[in-house]
């Protein structure tokens, strides 16, 4: 086998896709609600997309960070404007993205001399991505197995456990690092009071708060950041997926003082910001940071939750038992594993993705409408039905 086995790809062979559908090789249409795990954000072959990547392709590809970059520019200023950093930077995936923010934390501790203040509290059940301190800073045994010795540094403590959060905190404790919404955890978003007292406690303790919005970040819950519906600020934020709308990015955003002891040479990517993925962000921010544009996210995952509750969950109360989430980041729980669930849904032509063992996430592109949502309705209940007639 010429491609590694680390996938378990459904057998469906992607042909093309076009706004919220992807066609297979074969011709098939399916509604997509999985965004390529949150990526897609403006759809598949968005023309405004393919646009300023045609134009851009015909200027320059590549050429390190060793020169300016024009959109590089634009596009940190453009999320700057709309957030509580003072600067932004540019790589290639949210793993980088959650490394660049572990760095910038110990860092800054670093560069005040105090040396020892390096350790990051996590918690159980998160995903921060696969390179081998994010991998150990989530210490899902299901990902670490098999790569140790574990990478030290991080303390983690069980999620919504305030009393185990506090007793962690310690004289060398740097900051704490949560996803605003755990999203392969199953859809578990942090309840606004509980963010509010998260940037308390950082306060209090003089240590950072760092916020992981990779997948619940660039509009999926109609902000531009979740961490927006507490109206906290934190310190870092590693962000990826729907800002390159497909195109392979992800970025760290930081606060000054944290900014100021990121000096040149202390970190950086070959690829990070290239010209490229630059064109393309800058045009999803333009399109995401319209307030139509977001206030409709709020309205179609109103409508989509709503529908879930009225006419999925209480008419089969034997599957699924109730939805989790926030704007187009939602997750049906069900009662058993979600397996049988998700393989029906995708004979029913609905793409959808799991998350933990019995929660089916949901994370359609942001330019879903009222009619889609009726649209997946329909298979839902089909396929459903399906299931609840054999058992």
């Amino acid at each position: 086998m010429s491609i590694l086995g680390v996938y378990n790809p459904i057998d469906i062979e992607v042909d093309h896709g076009d706004g919220v559908y992807i066609y297979s090789s074969d011709g098939t249409r399916y509604l997509d609600f999985t965004s390529g795990i949150g990526v897609t954000s403006l759809g598949h072959s968005h023309p405004v997309l393919i646009n300023a990547l045609k134009v851009q392709a015909e200027k320059i590809w590549h050429c390190s960070n060793l020169f300016k970059i024009t959109n590089q520019k634009k596009v940190a200023d453009k999320i700057v404007k709309n957030s509580f950093a003072s600067s932004v930077f540019f790589c290639n995936s949210g793993s980088e993205a959650t490394e660049t923010s572990i760095k910038a934390a110990r860092k800054f501790f670093f560069e005040k001399g105090e040396k020892k203040k390096n350790r990051i509290i996590t918690f159980e059940g998160a995903f921060h991505g696969r390179t081998i301190a994010s991998l150990f800073a989530a210490n899902n045994p299901d990902h670490t197995q098999g790569f140790e010795p574990r990478v030290d540094g991080f303390d983690q403590v069980p999620f919504g456990d305030h009393a185990a959060l506090e007793k962690a905190i310690n004289s060398n404790t740097a900051a704490i690092m949560v996803e605003t919404i755990l999203g392969e955890g199953g859809i578990r978003p942090l309840p606004v009071e509980c963010l509010q007292g998260l940037r308390k406690l950082c306060n209090e303790k003089k240590i950072l708060l760092i916020l992981d919005e990779v997948q619940c970040g660039i509009g999926r819950t109609g902000k531009l950041f979740a961490f927006e519906w507490a109206k906290i600020k934190p310190d870092i934020v590693p962000i990826a997926k729907g800002i390159g709308g497909g195109f392979p990015l992800g970025a760290c955003l930081m606060e000054k003082k944290v900014a100021n002891a990121m000096t040149p040479g202390s970190h950086g990517s070959t690829f990070g910001g290239n010209p490229l993925s630059m064109a393309v962000a800058s045009s999803v921010l333009d399109h995401i940071l319209s307030k139509e544009f977001l206030d409709n996210v709020i309205e179609v995952g109103e409508y989509l939750k709503n529908q879930i509750l009225e006419k999925i969950i209480k008419k089969f109360p034997k599957l699924v038992k109730g939805i989790r989430g926030k704007g187009l980041m939602l997750g049906i729980e069900a009662i058993e594993k979600n397996e049988i669930l998700i393989k029906e849904l995708i004979n029913q032509k609905i793409l959808v993705v799991k998350a933990g063992q019995n929660v089916i996430r949901m994370l359609p592109p942001l330019i879903l409408e009222k009619k889609h949502v009726d649209e997946a309705i329909i298979k839902i209940d089909k396929a459903f039905g399906e299931i609840n007639e054999r058992h």
